[in-house]
């Protein structure tokens, strides 16, 4: 466990919370908005005025460069020098920002004007660094000279197909206006309707759309930008339109060479603006292929060391692209012919490795294609890529190698290309120049080319211009100082003008590179330029000189809240702005002494710093800024708060893999701040996947994997500080591969085996399985050869003769096994006569006239030699017969013609290359069975009771058999039911009896029912005849459960059930039995039985109150008894939120709602009436068909017409024929029906087309018997008529 001693940078400064709606927000992410200051933001960031590139300049600029500048600011004003003391002493701080260390004074070393100038500029103009308020009162008293912003480049190469747009954009106090020169003359913008500039800004655009020609806008363009300060100026731009000009017609003759010579294929492409990029081709588009024998130089030409015959198979077409136009030219292609003392192009000798001698081409030593000769020189300028090229001849193919005479090649810069024949040098500097020579070498010698190489210099910058702000009185200085090849020269100008041609000013002295302002004046406001210059190109930079006469100002949000944490460093800071520098003060609860000494130290820059935040602190901090033109003030709420500490720390674990771990956390920090608890994982933000919880005070890892290893940290947050704690989690997983695998000390019968064990990842390895694969029998398979100690690394394993092994290591350890090492070199043992035979014999009929002899074949192990086979004896038993024998050498052989079922005596054998095995032991084995003859006889039924009866029978003669003996089967079908009416399904039905016995049991047979069965014998051939049918009947049984019992609850007070008959009678109902207990809880109230009649399937039961449950039992009975019971429970009340419930209480809901009631009351009023119609009709007699509403065909004593029909008597108080019977076989009395339907489905009942009711009666059948429905008869509806009269 280790804490780490990390505390955030909010942690020791505090925080500055945000300010009011009506300051300027300088909060980072922000977007700029009129009302806030944009880049003065990051001085109040930074807590001074000195930007932080200006800063990094002057601390890291050498020795020799401040010494003298400091001599130079000796010559300023004593002012000048306070307020320059003041912001030099300052250092980048936000608000609130941490401990850095006090700030020395500077007041013996002195910054130098250059400095002072860019700070001052840092703060007011539009520059990179800072830009001033956007506040509209600010900008109105602030002026400032133009300042060029964005520009073309010099440069200025346009596409000829688009409009020409050059750029010109500037800033400045008053808006400046634009103008341009055109060629060093003024260009009159308002004579050209194609040229226009664009609105606030002075980019130039011209239009083409209705006509005109770029090339006449060539030229030398440069950019004026004006206000009454003074004139910025831009480069001076170069307009230049692309040209991609058509290559010329040329008629190329096929160039002749002789196989081995040197050849160059010159491009030439048309000179285009900007250059083309060149690449060959075929004259079909395919790609020239190059390598060190052919490629292409940089000036586009392609050149080929030795020419071989196979370069005549394409032509060579060099091709142009133009990079405006998207354009690409063609050459004319170059058709070779090569002239060779081989002539047929053998791709064989390709790959010789003495081609050129191969095809009879003479050897020759390397000479140079380009650069011609020994020595040449090239011009490169400072900061540009130096490409040098060397490109030989010579057969074979030379090489190409480069140097640097007196030293080596840069490495950091220097690469080596096409084929090392070009070597390029990225951003050269002056260290770069000197001799290079590259060497060009085959076998039959070497060249070497020089190349001198100087480094020139276009103009760069040493100390560029900056702007220059002042105050009135103040001095000042501009500096223009760069270097070049060669040395450049400097020319200053103002506004424009050369700086000799303007009015004199007597503040202003030039000396060189430098002009010195002394005691400036309002109207020394100006834009100077220095352009400096040498035969390589030029430099212009503006600076203008602003002199600014402006009160005190605050820069940051008034009445900031910064909250600090206790007994830390911070350090408030109150950013101004004024001219001349204001001076700073703080003040603590409007207390009238001066802030500074003792826990406070006040910067030169303004910044307070509190060394060590205490309770009494807390308050309220003034900070006044004065000058000479007045003073301005700003306040600062500091709130003191508690650290974040974690007082119980995660712990180091080892867990292994698969198991849970928890790393606590738990924090105790500042309520008033917003804590947040996150992890890292080995320094990294860890993700919290699915296999992990992170709690408040906890981080839980759900089956710990080997990537979970690694290093925890809790990281307690708030907005102002930090606190950290880690903890390390060691997995226990499975080791590594195991490596570096050895065969030493190999024998015939044996191999040592050595390897490097993995890394056991935290776990000891204990074994070590050696695994080996051969791959001759079974290739790719590895088998299991021995175990060792994980202890050791080197084995001797024992080995089995002509085996080609492959071995290989798999380590294990208390969490799992590694992957398998990666296999060992191969190892094959001499051969041998085999040791063993093969297992397994066995010989066994597949016909009644064959022997099927197998056995298991030996593997590679066991075979010990090539040509593995097996020698196969058989004979029958007890004959004395010679043996007969076959040589096999699959692992099957079937012996054909054999008498029924004979036993036989069996050997096999194995035998190889080098000899025959042992002896084999001898196996017993049979000849092919037949179906048995006879059937058993003498079968006796005897009844146990309704679902199962007990067979016995007499043996069958063994010889009747003619075959092994498996079983005695019987087959029993159900004939019928003794319920009338209830098909059955006659599927046969099987019971097995195996071996010799004379008796067995047959049960799940079906209560009630006429069944019939027959006996046979059964051998492995199939079943034997079938013995006299046998017919039993069974005993009536208890019925199954009742179906569909519903408990329904219309209300408090009733309960209704439901249920539906059983699917299994099992003989004739005679009732149900239904008890039901009320319950409350664990109370539970008295048994209650009910018993009701074998066609009631609805009750209602009285509630005795309105709380209590009811748990209801219901069963059928027969004769035999009670049936099994089903159970169901009323619903729970409404206050128990049970589904049960919730359907009960829709149920109910819908029950008494009036709608519901008038629409039943409508439904049953309908019915009411048609049952009249019917029975109007059925007084009157008539004929009903009713044939297609019946499943059961017509009985011969149903009488009935010719047509299908019954004819209805006026006889009304019988049932009709057919008519539905109760389950007791007696006919239903008008009395008893009560139901429409007695066993239908849900009592429904179903009306024919021409209105007469039918009901219907459907017995479900047993599930593994039924084969299909059958309906039962119609009952009478004259019944149903008197029931409801």
């Amino acid at each position: 466990m280790r804490r780490l001693a990390a505390r955030g940078a909010a942690g020791d400064a505090g925080e500055v919370a945000p300010p009011a709606a009506d300051s300027t927000d300088c909060a980072p992410g922000r977007s700029p908005s009129p009302c806030r200051l944009i880049d003065l933001c990051a001085i109040w960031d930074a807590g001074v005025f000195l930007p932080a590139a200006v800063a990094a300049a002057w601390k890291g600029a050498p020795s020799g460069v401040p010494r003298r500048r400091l001599n130079e600011a000796e010559t300023l004003s004593s002012v000048q020098k306070a307020q320059l003391q003041r912001l030099e002493a300052a250092r980048p701080r936000g608000p609130g920002s941490g401990d850095r260390g006090p700030v020395p004074r500077m007041a013996r070393q002195q910054p130098p004007p250059w400095v002072h100038a860019a700070i001052l500029f840092s703060l007011l103009s539009l520059s990179t660094a800072i830009e001033i308020p956007m506040d509209p009162s600010i900008q109105n008293e602030l002026s400032q000279p133009p300042t060029i912003t964005k520009q073309s480049v010099k440069d200025h190469i346009v596409d000829p197909r688009d409009n020409i747009l050059i750029e010109c954009e500037a800033k400045g106090n008053p808006a400046p206006s634009f103008h341009w020169t055109r060629n060093s003359r003024f260009f009159n913008i308002a004579k050209d309707p194609r040229v226009s500039m664009r609105r606030r800004s002075g980019t130039l655009v011209i239009d083409f759309r209705s006509g005109g020609r770029p090339e006449e806008y060539e030229g030398e363009y440069q950019c004026f930008a004006r206000n009454k300060f003074g004139t910025a100026l831009s480069n001076r731009i170069r307009l230049q339109v692309s040209k991609s000009p058509l290559w010329p017609k040329e008629n190329l003759d096929p160039v002749v060479v002789q196989e081995g010579a040197p050849l160059t294929l010159q491009c030439n492409p048309p000179p285009g603006l900007p250059s083309p990029v060149i690449f060959w081709m075929s004259s079909s588009m395919e790609p020239i292929t190059q390598d060190k024998r052919v490629s292409q130089g940089h000036n586009g030409d392609l050149y080929f060391s030795n020419v071989m015959l196979q370069d005549m198979q394409t032509d060579y077409s060099c091709n142009a692209r133009f990079h405006f136009t998207h354009t690409i030219q063609q050459k004319n292609p170059f058709n070779l012919k090569v002239l060779t003392n081989h002539p047929y192009n053998d791709s064989s000798l390709r790959n010789h490795p003495d081609m050129y001698s191969a095809r009879g081409v003479a050897e020759r030593t390397p000479s140079f294609m380009y650069p011609q000769g020994t020595a040449s020189s090239q011009m490169v300028l400072r900061g540009m890529d130096l490409l040098l090229e060397c490109i030989a001849s010579g057969v074979p193919t030379p090489d190409i190698a480069w140097y640097k005479k007196g030293g080596d090649l840069p490495s950091d810069k220097a690469k080596l290309e096409n084929f090392n024949k070009a070597l390029r040098i990225t951003n050269v500097s002056e260290e770069d120049s000197g001799e290079y020579f590259c060497l060009a070498s085959n076998k039959m010698g070497s060249i070497r080319h020089t190349i001198s190489v100087r480094v020139k210099a276009a103009p760069y910058w040493l100390d560029e211009p900056k702007n220059l702000i002042l105050a009135p009185g103040e001095d000042g200085r501009l500096v223009c100082r760069a270097n070049g090849n060669p040395k450049p020269t400097v020319q200053w100008m103002v506004n424009g003008e050369p700086l000799q041609s303007a009015p004199p000013n007597p503040n202003r002295e030039v000396a060189g590179d430098t002009i010195i302002f002394r005691d400036t004046q309002i109207s020394s406001r100006a834009v100077y330029q220095c352009n400096t210059s040498n035969e390589h190109g030029y430099l212009l930079a503006n600076a203008f000189v602003s002199v600014l006469d402006v009160p005190p100002r605050m820069l940051s949000p008034r009445n900031q809240l910064i909250r600090v944490i206790l007994y830390n460093r911070t350090r408030l800071d109150c950013p101004f702005f004024g001219s001349p520098i204001p001076t700073l003060r703080w003040f603590k609860n409007g207390q009238g002494s001066n802030l500074d000494g003792g826990n406070y130290h006040v910067y030169e820059n303004g910044s307070l710093e509190i060394k060590m935040i205490r309770k009494e602190d807390q308050g309220i901090y003034t900070c006044v800024a004065t000058n000479i033109l007045g003073k301005a003030e700003n306040q600062v709420r500091l709130e003191v708060k508690d650290p974040t500490r974690i007082y119980r720390m995660p712990e180091d674990q080892v867990a292994q893999r698969g198991t849970t771990v928890q790393l606590e956390c738990r924090v105790k920090h500042d309520p008033s701040l917003k804590l947040t608890v996150s992890w890292l994982k080995d320094d990294e933000p860890l993700y919290i996947g699915n296999r992990m919880k992170k709690e408040e005070d906890s981080l839980t890892i759900f089956g710990v994997a080997e990537r979970d290893q690694g290093s925890y940290t809790c990281v307690a947050s708030t907005e102002l500080d930090q606190d950290l704690a880690k903890a390390y989690l060691t997995v226990l997983g499975r080791p590594d591969r195991p490596r570096d695998l050895e065969l030493t000390d190999l024998a015939e019968r044996s191999v040592r085996l050595t390897w490097i064990p993995g890394d056991d990842n935290n776990s000891p390895i204990t074994d070590y399985v050696v695994q080996f694969e051969e791959d001759q029998f079974q290739p790719g398979v590895w088998h299991d050869h021995s175990k060792f100690p994980g202890s050791v690394n080197s084995a001797v394993l024992q080995l089995s003769p002509y085996v080609n092994y492959q071995f290989r290591v798999i380590a294990i350890n208390e969490v799992g096994s590694s992957h398998p090492s990666l296999p060992s070199e191969r190892y094959r043992t001499s051969g041998a006569p085999p040791e063993s035979n093969p297992s397994d014999v066995k010989g066994e009929g597949t016909r009644k006239n064959n022997m099927e002899i197998t056995w298991t074949p030996m593997n590679a192990t066991s075979a010990f030699g090539p040509n593995l086979r097996y020698i196969v004896k058989w004979r029958r038993r007890e004959t004395r017969e010679t043996w007969n024998n076959v040589t096999v050498w699959g692992s099957r052989y079937v012996v054909g013609q054999t008498p029924v079922y004979v036993p036989y005596e069996i050997r096999v054998q194995a035998e190889n290359d080098f000899g025959k095995g042992p002896e084999p032991d001898t196996v017993i084995g049979y000849s092919g069975e037949d179906y048995p003859r006879a059937a058993p006889t003498d079968v006796k039924i005897r009844v146990l009771n309704s679902t199962a009866i007990s067979l016995q029978w007499n043996r069958v003669y063994s010889d009747t058999v003619q075959g092994q003996l498996r079983e005695y089967r019987a087959y029993y079908w159900r004939e019928s039911s003794l319920l009338k009416n209830l098909w059955v399904s006659q599927k046969r039905q099987q019971a097995g009896f195996p071996g010799d016995r004379l008796r067995g049991v047959v049960s799940r047979l079906f209560p009630y029912s006429n069944y019939k069965l027959e006996m046979v014998v059964v051998n492995g051939r199939g079943d034997g005849p079938r013995s006299e049918t046998k017919e039993f009947t069974t005993p009536e049984g208890v019925p199954s459960a009742p179906r569909r019992f519903r408990v329904r609850q219309p209300n408090l007070e009733t309960i209704n059930l439901e249920w539906d008959h059983p699917e299994h009678p099992n003989g004739i109902l005679i009732g149900y039995t239904l008890k039901y207990v009320a319950f409350n809880g664990t109370k539970v109230g008295k048994q209650i039985v009910e018993n009701f009649s074998p066609n009631q399937t609805k009750f209602t039961v009285q509630r005795a109150d309105p709380v209590s449950r009811y748990r209801f039992s219901l069963s059928a009975r027969t004769q035999v008894g009670s049936g099994e019971a089903v159970t169901e429970e009323s619903p729970a009340p409404p206050n128990e939120a049970t589904p049960t419930a919730a359907y009960t209480n829709n149920q109910a809901d819908i029950a008494t709602q009036g709608w519901f009631i008038g629409l039943m009351c409508a439904i049953a009023l309908l019915v009411l009436i048609l049952l009249i119609v019917c029975f109007i009709k059925r007084s009157r007699g008539g004929k009903y068909p009713v044939r297609e509403k019946k499943d059961v065909p017509l009985g011969p004593e149903d009488p009935k017409e010719e047509d299908g029909s019954f004819d209805y008597s006026d006889e009304d108080n019988k049932p009709l024929q057919g008519s539905q019977t109760s389950l007791d076989g007696t006919i239903k009395q008008q009395e008893s029906d009560d139901s429409l339907v007695d066993y239908g489905e849900g009592g429904e009942g179903q009306f024919n087309e021409d209105g007469s009711f039918i009901g219907q009666y459907t017995v479900k059948k047993d599930k593994e018997e039924t084969e299909g429905n059958e309906s039962s008869e119609a009952t009478s509806p004259v019944n149903a008529i008197y029931s409801l009269a």
